[in-house]
């Protein structure tokens, strides 16, 4: 197990903090010493600790208060009691409330490295699956499928990225794989053993967003009815994703940019900096630099993230994949024993199409043709794509539109009668075109009669 934890020691006799602190030192753990209860509260308050080695027959304030606080204060901080052969009752009640276990003075020696080494191993443990239970909705094979010069160069680069810890800025357009690609940095470097936090910017408040990135302290606000740590916290040694960091507030984006710098962070309603070592990941699918040229993005903030920028390319510019996406894309989507396979006819329609979604829109595609598809073989027919050509055509060109569409619903009910009218009423062909199903076109045909007796 890692050895890189912080552990503080609270006890007023000063020969056997001493003492114990040694034992930690030659273990390998990072230790502190304070002598009465106010200084354990006050160091906890300023500094991450991930274990607590608590006295009871405390001069200023009782052990069992100072366990009360760090409870309320951050659940996560393991306490272990140091107790008397006379405070065993003591102890026991300590336990019950929330202590990890209690030693008593007399064996400490012989007891004391094994006990720590448990209940670092049960935060370390708690820890991670508080990150898995968020994750459990994303999780995916960190598998990145391409056989092209392009995504083997990426992979080629990720790899050698891993292993430093310098920030990492993931650019390319929505769909490509961007998260896949910091889950796979993250899974090859160091920190692999460490938590994999990640966070949508563009998900949440700016006051929100803030909560959740540095924490906040108990009462900072009406709601904060305890102290909760934020997601640099949570991923402290391990890795930090930061997904459409593009979008962060310019009211947020100095925060971020003073953690870059060095590590510290407040918690909201906080007075004192802490500090965490986190391995931070960006993605984006805009033009950083000219979103900072626009004064929506701050120059120094990119310049802290971009250390190491890697492209991810298109689909459309690696097209030699797609038979490698679609093979892996049916073997995960289809139910039945008997893979479904696609047809040539099928696989050229795929081919030539640009795929502005990118990898996650050739998934869905293969997804819904694996539904629909009558049998094992998915024909051309089974591939619902929408006419790019047709649609670019309609968007760039406003002088057919009649004056009396003056709303986004008058917009549809107008397009999609013009594109049933040109294809003679043909449902198949329409829906196609406009990249719908069959049955949500019929339901857009009957919600607007667009059809005589619709």
């Amino acid at each position: 197990m890692q050895k890189n934890f912080n552990i503080l020691i609270c006890d007023d006799d000063e020969i056997i903090g001493y003492l114990v602190k040694e034992l930690l030192v030659e273990e390998g753990y990072n230790a502190d010493i304070v002598y009465d209860g106010n200084e354990a509260i006050s160091a906890i308050r300023q500094k991450n600790y991930d274990l607590l080695i608590l006295d009871l027959n405390l001069k200023t304030l009782r052990g069992e208060e100072v366990l009360n606080f760090v409870k309320d204060y951050d659940k996560t901080i393991e306490v272990i009691i140091l107790s008397a052969e006379t405070e065993l009752k003591l102890a026991v009640q300590c336990v019950k409330q929330g202590a990890f276990d209690f030693i008593q003075k007399l064996y400490y020696t012989d007891e004391l490295i094994p006990t720590v080494n448990r209940a670092l191993y049960q935060k370390n443990l708690l820890q991670k699956t508080e990150i898995l239970q968020k994750e459990l909705d994303k999780i995916s094979p960190i598998e990145i499928i391409g056989k092209s010069d392009s995504i083997i160069k990426l992979l080629s680069l990720a790899q050698r990225a891993a292993q430093s810890d310098s920030n990492i800025l993931i650019e390319g357009e929505t769909g490509t794989g961007k998260e896949l690609l910091a889950k796979f940095i993250h899974k090859n470097s160091n920190r692999k053993n460490n938590s994999y936090v990640t966070i949508n910017c563009a998900s949440l408040p700016d006051q929100l967003l803030e909560s959740e990135l540095f924490g906040y302290e108990k009462g900072a606000f009406t709601d904060a009815k305890s102290t909760k740590r934020g997601l640099v916290e949570i991923s402290n040694r391990g890795t930090l994703f930061l997904d459409e960091i593009g979008e962060l507030s310019l009211s947020i984006q100095p925060k971020l940019l003073r953690f870059l710098e060095n590590g510290e962070y407040r918690r909201i309603g906080g007075i004192t900096n802490l500090k965490s070592d986190v391995r931070i990941i960006c993605a984006t699918n805009r033009n950083l630099m000219e979103e900072a040229e626009k004064k929506n993005f701050r120059k120094d903030l990119l310049f802290r993230l971009n250390v190491i920028t890697l492209n991810i390319p298109p689909l459309r510019e690696r097209k030699e994949d797609i038979t490698l996406l679609v093979d892996h894309f049916l073997n995960i989507k289809s139910k039945s024993k008997v893979k479904k396979t696609l047809s040539d006819e099928a696989l050229k329609v795929l081919m030539n199409y640009s795929f502005p979604g990118n990898v996650r829109e050739l998934e869905h595609i293969i997804e819904r043709a694996v539904i629909f598809s009558e049998n094992n073989i998915i024909k051309a027919d089974d591939i619902v794509i929408p006419r790019n050509a047709t649609k670019q055509k309609f968007i760039n060109s406003s002088e057919d539109i009649p004056d009396y569409v003056t709303t986004l619903e008058d917009l549809e009910k107008w397009y999609i009668q013009k594109i049933l009218y040109q294809n003679n009423l043909d449902r198949t062909k329409t829906a196609q075109q406009l990249g719908i199903s069959i049955k949500t076109l019929y339901n857009k045909i009957k919600t607007y009669h667009l059809i005589d007796g619709s």
